[in-house]
């Protein structure tokens, strides 16, 4: 049997279902203990999915058998839980966005390099089937040079449906840092980095009222920051790139992602999901045609926890990293900038396009 990595969860959210289901079909993963500010909340999880013990989350990074700590806590405390994970000697895996500015992120990737210790973030749809085979038709050459592409993820915010949405609104949250990084990464996964952005955004709405009708209902929130934001990018390669996020339309009838190429178009699949389908439309065509995924669909979020346990067992770099979840958080804070201040702006970050999966892979495998 092949070595395994023991791993922590802080945070035991609405979010760490998807987790605690995603990584079961990883043999790699034991996950061993949860955390939460809640101590009820995480025992409740701990005996839905069988995770050994449910702790404060003082107690769990105590732990010297724990190696790697998969941090599932609310935006504005994802650098701070992450340095306290690496103070204790542990690698770190976060939920998005990497952080809430340059500023908190760049302490956690120093700390990371003289620690020598991994660092990673979702998203990991990217390592999808989807966007994987969307992936590997580009690396192919089947649209040729890529020229440009587009992202949109326009909705009208999570005020109908999540139990506590305030901080979608609060610094952090907005539909760049809330949607953006999956779109930016499949993106940069897709295109490789960005050199400059330029960007307009607005607050549409100054107050949303809560309209979930089991919580909540009719209550009013603040908005502190834009729910519409649109930017520009240049990527390093030449191509040119527009994306959108908003929380103010009602509907639209974009595509999720599309990357045009000298010999080709192609249609990329939501980037919040790990399936298809992938669509082709080669130079003088006619017809769109549906493309079979190269790359399995049945993973879920976990892949890229699983990716990083992968490399530290394997010393090869993993996907879903640090720099790649960093460059990211530059993007979309400089698109904000590019908004406040109506100017371009140079990224400072960059970052490897992260190595393309390996065609075949079993559910459960991540090498050869």
């Amino acid at each position: 049997m092949e070595k395994r990595i023991r791993v922590g969860v802080i945070g035991c959210g609405a979010i760490s279902a998807a987790y605690f289901k995603g990584c079961a079909p990883f043999p790699i993963l034991d996950i061993v203990a949860c955390a939460d500010l809640d101590v009820e909340r995480a025992r409740a999880k701990a005996t839905e999915f069988g995770v050994p013990r449910a702790c404060a989350a003082d107690e769990l990074l105590a732990d010297p058998d724990i190696q790697l700590v998969l941090n599932l806590t609310v935006p504005k405390a994802h650098a701070e839980v992450n340095l306290a994970v690496l103070r204790a000697g542990k690698h770190a895996y976060c939920e998005k966005p990497f952080a809430v500015s340059r500023e908190e992120g760049k302490p956690v990737l120093a700390l990371a390099k003289k620690k020598r210790l991994r660092v990673g973030c979702a998203p990991d749809t990217f390592l999808g089937g989807g966007i994987q085979t969307a992936r590997k038709l580009i690396d192919d050459g089947a649209i040729g040079q890529p020229v440009a592409a587009t992202a949109f993820m326009m909705t009208h915010g999570p005020e109908a449906w999540h139990p506590n949405p305030d901080f979608y609104y609060q610094r952090g949250g907005g539909p760049m840092f809330d949607m953006g990084p999956y779109y930016l990464t499949a993106l940069v996964n897709l295109l490789g980095p960005v050199k400059e952005v330029t960007g307009t955004a607005r607050i549409s709405f100054p107050k949303r009222t809560i309209t979930n009708p089991e919580r909540r209902f009719g209550e009013k929130i603040n908005v502190e920051i834009p729910t519409h934001v649109v930017g520009v990018l240049n990527f390093a390669s030449g191509a040119v790139g527009t994306i959108i996020t908003s929380f103010d339309v009602w509907g639209h009838t974009l595509p999720r992602i599309e990357v045009y190429g000298a010999d080709g178009s192609l249609s990329v699949p939501d980037p919040n999901r790990f399936d298809g389908p992938v669509r082709l439309l080669r130079a003088g065509a006619k017809e769109w045609t549906d493309v079979p995924l190269t790359h399995r669909a049945e993973v879920g979020r976990g892949i890229g926890l699983a990716d990083v346990a992968h490399g530290i067992v394997g010393r090869r770099p993993h996907r879903a990293s640090g720099e790649l979840a960093f460059h990211v958080l530059d993007i979309m804070q400089a698109i904000h900038e590019a908004s406040d201040s109506g100017r371009r702006v140079k990224l400072k970050s960059t970052c490897a396009k992260p190595a393309a999966l390996p065609v075949g892979l079993e559910l459960g495998e991540l090498d050869r």
